[in-house]
């Protein structure tokens, strides 16, 4: 049985994500920052967000080694998410036309589950969590014929393939900075899940600032664990330094309320959770980046999110209004 692509024999494969714009925001920002801000915007990558870089990374690894290999199996690529995760997977199994099945909770949102259906994927509902969701996945995978089929297993965020496609961002990021720019570049701002983003960052950058939403509302930053090489790079401070800053819900609410009055474009949560430092939490950095000059730079990742729709933002509005009403 052959793979379901016409690469016979193996030949050196493209990347499925896309370099994404670097924008300088500095002057038509509410709040006058204390240096200049550049927006990294992953929203632009063909499936929304930032994920694309490392899932579609390891997907396209994954597959070098089929077409290398495996070649008489049929390539399947498998994934359990309700978000950008899974999304990011159907796309690269489009882009690579094999096949793919995404597992996620029944509770997942229409707007994905059409998604995933647009990207040619098989969905299955299956439990109300992720990790319930997941275990299903790997309950189906491990009843496949592996003499006909080469699976390829998506984790969302905590394999080292995935780190590196995430990486990608950063050379980007040095590519489109000038080499005075790139000398004056400060650190970057990310928000942190599980913590493959951050990883990716950390492999290339000098400084890098996470933030994480404390509460429920950043279901992309929902994780019930971070990867073990996430908690090592932060606790070793002697090569790349790392701050990380809790941002409420709310705060996250108003700066993707914000972002999409400023560039008519729509994020998640867990996008505000980083753009919140130059909307609404620009308290954070002058904290977290001493003795910053005006020429200085500080680049924002925005990583998109294609699980908020612009009704999702009025309903972010009320809740902003009822927030400040408790006040």
């Amino acid at each position: 049985m052959s793979t379901s692509m016409d690469l016979q024999p193996y030949t050196k494969l493209s990347q499925p994500y896309i370099q994404t714009s670097l924008t300088e925001v500095t002057n038509i920002l509410p709040t006058k920052p204390p240096c200049r801000i550049f927006f990294k915007n992953e929203l632009e990558q063909p499936s929304g967000s930032f994920k694309l870089r490392g899932i579609g990374h390891l997907v396209h690894k994954s597959i070098e080694n089929a077409l290398k290999n495996h070649s008489n199996k049929t390539i399947h690529v498998f994934a359990s998410s309700g978000g950008n995760a899974g999304l990011a997977a159907a796309y690269s199994a489009q882009f690579y036309k094999v096949k793919c099945t995404v597992v996620l909770p029944i509770i997942s949102k229409p707007v994905v589950q059409e998604k995933l259906k647009s990207y040619g994927a098989r969905i299955v509902l299956f439990g109300n969590t992720i990790n319930e969701a997941d275990q299903h996945l790997k309950n189906l995978m491990s009843s496949i014929d592996l003499d006909s089929i080469y699976p390829v297993y998506c984790h969302p965020f905590n394999n080292p393939l995935i780190w590196n496609g995430h990486s990608s961002l950063v050379d980007e990021v040095s590519q489109q900075l000038d080499s005075k720019d790139r000398k004056l570049l400060k650190g970057m701002v990310c928000s942190f899940g599980g913590g493959g983003l951050y990883n990716g960052i950390y492999q290339e950058a000098d400084e890098v600032i996470t933030l994480k939403s404390v509460n429920s509302l950043a279901t992309s930053l929902a994780c019930s664990y971070t990867t073990e090489q996430s908690l090592k790079y932060y606790k070793d401070q002697s090569l790349v330094k790392s701050q990380v800053e809790l941002i409420d819900d709310i705060d996250s609410l108003r700066a993707c309320v914000a972002f999409e009055k400023c560039f008519g474009k729509v994020v998640e949560p867990a996008c505000g959770a980083a753009i919140a430092v130059v909307y609404n939490k620009i308290d954070l950095l002058y904290k977290n980046f001493k003795h910053l000059q005006p020429e200085d730079i500080v680049v924002i990742v925005v990583c998109g999110g294609s699980c908020t729709t612009g009704s999702d933002l009025k309903g972010f509005e009320k809740m902003i209004q009822k927030s400040e009403i408790k006040l």
